[in-house]
């Protein structure tokens, strides 16, 4: 009967400790749920600064105006297309809004465009032009797709240019001018950023440059010229058009996420 008991006691026993036990059990570690995708919008605004460089040229038409004595009407000498490489830099601001682009750029560039025709006035000389930088000062307005950007500029444009006059056939420098040209600038391009702060892109642009009259300083090289004295005056017509591919690091503004 005591062995009875004691049985009894010990399986009442197991049944109360059974579920003590499963209770001291540690609970399953919670696993939070995957975070839902999101897509990276990339942020045009804030500063940048890059490099540029491409091919430019230049169209010229040249009209005596004066040549020891007033030479009225002005005589056709005849046009060339001034070609050659451009290299430089930028440094601008942009800042976005919603999908809508906005910005100011400073461009500078050094500049080999070069050209000659003989003169239809006096075939006996060549004409010669040459322009050596160039500067842009721009607005602009773009329309980005994410990290494409598709803009349109405008603003002013500064050419520095020097003009030679030269006998045909032996190549003597008999006269020369220079000057510092005023005019405005439209153009357009694209811009792809590859990093959140680098892009890449292609740009061409076209310079109104407009009519200037030059005064042609004498070498000397003349018997009736003395060294010194004007020579002759030309009206010269002038264009650019440029085609530069681009680089550009920007700061200011991280890109930034959307879900």
């Amino acid at each position: 009967m005591k062995k009875f008991l004691l049985g009894t006691v010990g399986l009442v026993a197991l049944g109360i400790a059974a579920p003590a036990s499963a209770a001291d059990l540690a609970a399953r570690p919670y696993r939070a749920a995957p975070p839902p995708m999101i897509a990276a919008i990339y942020d045009w605004s804030g500063f940048y600064i890059g490099a540029n460089g491409g091919g430019a040229w230049s169209h010229k038409c040249w009209d005596i105006t004066n040549f020891r004595r007033p030479v009225v009407p002005g005589f056709r000498e005849g046009c060339h297309d001034a070609t050659g490489g451009v290299v430089g830099g930028q440094i601008g601001y942009r800042w976005q809004s919603a999908a809508w682009v906005f910005g100011l750029e400073a461009q500078g560039d050094w500049a080999d465009l070069t050209g000659s025709n003989v003169s239809l006035f006096v075939p006996a000389w060549t004409n010669h032009s040459k322009i050596e930088a160039l500067g842009l000062f721009t607005g602009q307005v773009g329309y980005a797709w994410n990290n494409v950007l598709w803009y349109v500029k405008g603003g002013a444009a500064v050419t520095s240019d020097k003009y030679r006059g030269t006998l045909t056939t032996t190549g003597v420098l008999f006269d020369s001018a220079s000057e510092t040209r005023w005019g405005g600038v439209i153009g357009t391009g694209f811009e792809v950023g590859f990093a959140q702060n680098w892009s890449v892109g292609l740009e061409y642009d076209h310079l109104f440059m407009g009519n200037r009259s030059p005064n042609f300083t004498s070498t000397g090289a003349l018997a009736f010229a003395p060294a010194g004295s004007v020579f002759r005056t030309d009206t010269i017509r002038q264009d650019v058009d440029m085609v530069t591919a681009r680089i550009n690091y920007r700061w200011g503004a991280p890109a930034v996420a959307r879900y």
